[in-house]
């Protein structure tokens, strides 16, 4: 027998049964329409979600929470172990692999991450060179490094440094270092690099302000040990004592000077940091205790929730009655620029003379960490005691005198000739 066909069906149905399909039909029909447009929806938003992870508002690292650490679930460490896997288990030098460095460079890589040139981490090795450094005996140029503009630059070259016999100066831009590009290197990979025995040469191209073209440097490394402080006497009795740096000797060695310019009765008083680029916090307040009355404020720590600290003079003074002038310039850094502002704040007979400082004004903590490493983090800004700003702002002298490429290369130093010249009018002398 033949089956009926399907509207022959169709008419033989209750007419209150036809019109109850339609409209489950159209119910159907609607309710499949709302399921397809909420698929679209939905994967527009997740690929757009996944296109914005890089972009979306910054997480801050006091409200995020880490599950593989705690219970919480906010940022999955575990993508570091999958990487982590990927390496080991896909890279075609797997086996030349160091984990060490592969875990010391992710360390790196999360403080390099703040922006902050001067928040670093120290290997075994880099945390010896460093304390190397600040003690002022090491192999090397004897040059301090920074960055300053985003480019590594010369903040100053040691008195007495192969660097400084080359010509190396102040502000000098290092642009290649043996012919590797050092513009995304960190100040402490640059060290690393242009480090080396004695003996051995390393090759930099730098680029110096009023100069067209780059020039290439070649520098033989030597043994380099700085004497911090030096005292030299001028005409008229007049003393000139040079700061090289603020480092454990540095204490000591001014104090034995400024001893000196007591017993001597010096007329006038040159205090040259000049290409200092700074070192010890403790050294600076113990030399302006020297040099200002008790209770004076030397500087002011700012934390990022602008709470204030303020580190006083600790007693001492032998030689704030003595007319002085201060000496600065582009390398004159950090402890520097600290010393250079409380004197400046704090006493009338003071003249600052040369150029803006470096404006490295930020405060490090250093923090001794398992395995003989360290890290070096950013943890306030310094300001000076009438509260201005040293980070990037740097500190302007009363008396701009510039150095030139002619003077340098024809050993004059129109600095110390206006610091003399400033003291003898002061003092009324000719």
């Amino acid at each position: 027998m033949q089956e009926p066909d399907n509207n022959e069906k169709e008419e033989k149905l209750p007419e209150e049964y036809r019109q109850y399909r339609k409209k489950l039909m159209r119910s159907y029909l609607q309710l499949g329409i709302l399921v397809l447009f909420c698929t679209i929806f939905f994967w527009i938003g997740f690929n757009k979600g996944k296109m914005g992870q890089g972009i979306s508002t910054p997480l801050q690292l006091q409200s995020a929470v880490i599950i593989n650490k705690d219970t919480n679930n906010v940022v999955d460490f575990s993508l570091f172990w999958n990487v982590w896997d990927l390496l080991r288990d896909k890279y075609v030098d797997a086996g030349k692999l160091d984990a060490k460095t592969l875990y010391y460079g992710a360390i790196k890589g999360m403080l390099q991450a703040t922006g902050d040139p001067y928040t670093t981490f120290f290997t075994a090795e880099e945390n010896k060179k460093f304390n190397e450094d600040i003690t002022g005996n090491f192999e090397g140029i004897g040059a301090e490094l920074g960055v300053k503009g985003g480019i590594l630059t010369v903040i100053a070259p040691l008195q007495g440094s192969p660097s400084e016999k080359v010509g190396l100066r102040s502000g000098d831009k290092i642009i290649k270092i043996d012919g590797k590009n050092a513009s995304d290197i960190s100040v402490e990979e640059a060290v690393n690099n242009i480090r080396g025995p004695k003996g051995t040469s390393v090759t930099l191209t730098i680029f110096r302000e009023g100069e067209q073209d780059t020039q290439d440097i070649t520098i033989q490394r030597d043994i380099i040990t700085v004497k911090s402080v030096t005292i030299d006497w001028k005409e008229n009795n007049i003393a000139y004592v040079k700061v090289t740096r603020f480092g454990e000797d540095t204490e000591n060695g001014f104090a034995t000077a400024i001893s000196q310019v007591q017993a001597k009765k010096a007329s006038g008083l040159i205090i040259d940091l000049r290409n200092n680029p700074g070192g010890y916090l403790d050294a600076s307040i113990d030399m302006a205790s020297k040099l200002l009355p008790e209770d004076r404020i030397v500087v002011i720590e700012e934390s990022g929730d602008k709470s204030q600290k303020k580190m006083y003079t600790r007693g001492g003074d032998i030689a704030s009655g003595i007319e002085t002038v201060v000496l600065i310039n582009e390398g004159s850094a950090s402890a520097s620029e600290i010393l250079a502002g409380a004197l400046k704040d704090n006493r009338d007979n003071i003249t600052l003379v040369g150029k803006k400082s470096f404006g490295k004004g930020s405060v490090q903590e250093f923090v001794k960490l398992p395995q003989d490493t360290a890290a070096k983090i950013t943890v306030a800004r310094w300001l000076t005691p009438n509260g201005v700003q040293i980070n990037e702002q740097g500190i302007k002298p009363d008396k701009e005198v510039d150095l030139n490429n002619d003077d340098y290369n024809n050993n004059r130093d129109p600095q110390l000739d206006a610091a003399m010249q400033t003291l003898k009018d002061k003092l009324g002398l000719k």
